[in-house]
């Protein structure tokens, strides 16, 4: 066995791995949230950014390539990791576990992520192919979002959707930081104001979208 399989082979090495492909996913939601919100700049400037990131060759499909691969490596590494945890205790505590430093969104991590990974698919066909898009109109982000929000149903998942996904980078931001040796341990386990301040910027951003639509803000 090389060193790359013996890492990758080691509960450890899968945190790594985990930590380091949720950091390059985590950083693409932030660019991808701030390009959103041009959606309230009027839909020549958001629609001007999207003709730009299409004009852009083989960059656009490079950076999909990277974030695929990120995603795999950290839903593969995620699941055997749980097996693995499942396996050493595989009999629940008779008395139950009682959450004592454990935050919300350490304790949803597991069907949160399982949640996370449905709504992406969705979006995914719902935005970028308009696959389940009634009205989708390609290379009109605007009015794909204007439109696109006009359903109860559709509006509620995503605002369900994204809150999970706060709660995901709010415990995965700083367990990343832990798994990769960047932040020693804490006095305060709670307190991890940068985890929470990235987590509430993306949540807020994409709820601030949804229900700009819904507020007729966006139209």
């Amino acid at each position: 066995m090389n060193r790359l399989q013996a890492f990758w082979s080691s509960s450890i090495g899968k945190k790594a791995v985990m930590a380091a492909a949720g950091l390059v996913l985590a950083g693409y939601l932030i660019t991808h949230v701030l390009a959103n919100l041009l959606v309230f700049e009027g839909p020549a400037r958001i629609n001007a950014y999207a003709t730009f990131l299409h004009g852009s060759g083989g960059a656009l499909w490079g950076v999909r390539l990277v974030l695929l691969v990120a995603a795999v490596l950290h839903i593969v590494a995620a699941v055997q990791l749980a097996q693995r945890k499942q396996a050493a205790r595989p009999v629940a505590y008779a008395g139950g576990r009682e959450h004592q430093v454990s935050t919300l969104g350490a304790r949803t991590i597991r069907w949160g992520g399982a949640l996370i990974l449905v709504f992406l698919v969705y979006h995914i066909l719902h935005f970028t192919t308009g696959t389940v898009h009634p009205d989708f109109i390609p290379g009109n982000p605007y009015h794909n979002v204007a439109a696109g929000f006009r359903q109860p149903l559709v509006t509620l998942f995503y605002l369900v959707s994204t809150a999970f996904v706060g709660l995901h980078l709010y415990h995965g931001l700083w367990s990343s930081g832990r798994s990769l040796g960047m932040s020693p341990p804490s006095p305060q386990p709670l307190h991890r104001r940068l985890s929470l301040i990235l987590a509430l910027f993306i949540w807020l951003g994409f709820t601030a979208i949804v229900l700009g639509v819904v507020m007729g803000r966006v139209r």
